[in-house]
């Protein structure tokens, strides 16, 4: 672990289950279980977890984005829609890449970029 540096993160989620087989099929993450609200995740390049909550983590009510970065935003888009998640904002360009937003099966948002 690094000193004074971002260690882990948590996020609300009102469909566990279904959130942790999204995030499995689409982007190969790993998850343990502590007890049936909380479950951590790991492969993700920071490690993290998901609590039961009725809540989620939208920017336009104050939330920080989660950004991960993909190789190829056209077949991670396809892949986020073939396993119900929701594009909220389209592929655009932005200073140094291109970007879309998503929403998770718990209605959390997402944003995945590339610098291809």
């Amino acid at each position: 672990m690094q000193n004074n540096k971002i260690n882990y993160v948590e996020l609300p989620a009102s469909k566990l289950d279904k959130t942790k087989v999204f995030f499995n099929r689409v982007f190969g993450w790993t998850f343990v279980d502590y007890g049936p609200e909380y479950s951590a995740f790991e492969n993700a390049g920071l490690d993290g977890g998901f609590f039961k909550s009725e809540k989620s983590s939208l920017t336009h009510n104050g939330s920080a984005l989660v950004v991960l970065y993909s190789d190829n935003l056209n077949v991670i888009k396809d892949t986020i829609i073939e396993h119900g998640g929701v594009i909220v904002q389209d592929i655009f360009v932005f200073p140094g890449g291109k970007r879309f937003h998503f929403l998770d099966p718990s209605n959390n948002e997402f944003a995945v970029w590339s610098d291809r």
